[in-house]
């Protein structure tokens, strides 16, 4: 596999969530009513390795460009980290300066808040309004779902559509007037997520639009998804080899060899849509680098947990076992920012096909 220890940021953040989020802690956190642990949160961004590892370098962050935060993703995939730094990563670019510097401290949590109850990711399914009044100043009224780490944000990204304008971003603060920031049940016990309710809520208008927040948003989570999907294998393999039957490793038998080999080819051809499109940054290529990368990576991350979980047998479905974890990681994730079928239409319509 790909993933070379020998690159000293992916050592650097391997070592890292290897101390702060080993499975005990995941599990802890499952149960913990925030989800997240603030102090691990505020370590990430106080290392002196790591400084300024919220933020892209492309927005002022300490050199981290999207190629390196892929890594980072993907590393927090690996461990199912419990913490806001899917939903930061993301929002960050369209933050004011003053946000992204309190963001590069791990002083604030930013999330975007984009689709609503059809659980569209596009403009067509923003209905949430946006009414300027005559000082200039903007209100929201509308309501959000499937935000991640929405109830913990301190900053919400806000896609909302204007009268006779097409939909913006706008920055709404926590503990607005008019903001309710609710927790969703959802089977991801992982990942957080919320459901977010404006009325008259106060808010200012960003730069940036909604596709480019739905591209990184895309390339983000298909580099987590790598993540995750490898260590699924990882714990394939190492059960393979430990499960004896009939006086033989299971790993011997000629079948889970076989879907061993096509777990590890599907998940280096997702890695590398995940690679070009992290790379497509800011370049004309991103829109589809982006489409392509999150609908292999979805379909490649749910093939490899499932398949993980039929060479563990009855014990992946055990609760004491991880694999299940990344099983239902796997599946809210698939239709996290758009499911595989939305971004080859999306790709598609690009393509003019």
């Amino acid at each position: 596999m790909t993933t070379d220890l020998d690159d000293p940021l992916r050592a650097r953040v391997r070592d890292l969530l290897a101390e702060v989020s080993p499975p005990a802690e995941v599990r802890r956190l499952m149960e913990d009513g925030r989800g997240h642990d603030l102090d691990v949160w505020l370590r990430m961004a106080d290392d002196h390795e790591l400084h300024g590892l919220h933020l892209p370098a492309e927005v002022g962050g300490a050199g981290l460009g999207w190629v390196e935060q892929a890594v980072v993703l993907e590393e927090t995939g690996r461990v199912l980290l419990c913490a806001p730094y899917l939903a930061t990563v993301t929002a960050a670019p369209f933050l004011p300066p003053e946000h992204q510097a309190a963001v590069a401290g791990g002083l604030c949590i930013a999330t975007l808040a984009v689709a609503e109850a059809s659980g569209r990711w596009d403009a067509a399914g923003v209905q949430t309004r946006a009414v300027q009044s005559p000082t200039g100043g903007w209100r929201l009224d509308g309501e959000k779902s499937y935000v991640v780490d929405g109830a913990a944000a301190d900053v919400l990204v806000v896609a909302a559509r204007p009268d006779g304008a097409d939909v913006g971003l706008f920055l709404v603060d926590a503990g607005a007037p008019g903001l309710d920031q609710g927790p969703l049940a959802t089977i991801d016990q992982t990942r957080r997520q919320a459901r977010i309710t404006l009325a008259a809520t106060p808010a200012r208008q960003l730069a940036g639009s909604l596709d480019d927040a739905m591209a990184l948003s895309a390339v983000a989570l298909a580099a987590e998804q790598v993540g995750g999907a490898g260590r699924a294998l990882e714990m394939a393999v190492e059960h393979a080899g430990r499960r004896v039957q009939f006086g033989r490793a299971i790993g011997s038998f000629q079948a889970v060899k076989h879907l061993c080999a096509e777990m590890l080819l599907d998940l280096e051809s997702a890695r590398g849509a995940a690679s070009h499109a992290a790379a497509s940054v800011g370049c004309d290529e991103l829109p589809d680098a982006a489409a392509v990368a999150k609908s292999c990576c979805s379909e490649m991350y749910v093939r490899v947990a499932t398949d993980s979980l039929h060479v563990h047998g009855g014990l992946g479905f055990t609760w004491e076992h991880d694999a299940h974890l990344y099983f239902k990681r796997a599946r809210s994730s698939r239709l996290l920012f758009g499911d595989p079928r939305y971004h080859r239409e999306k790709l598609a319509r690009i393509l003019g096909l």
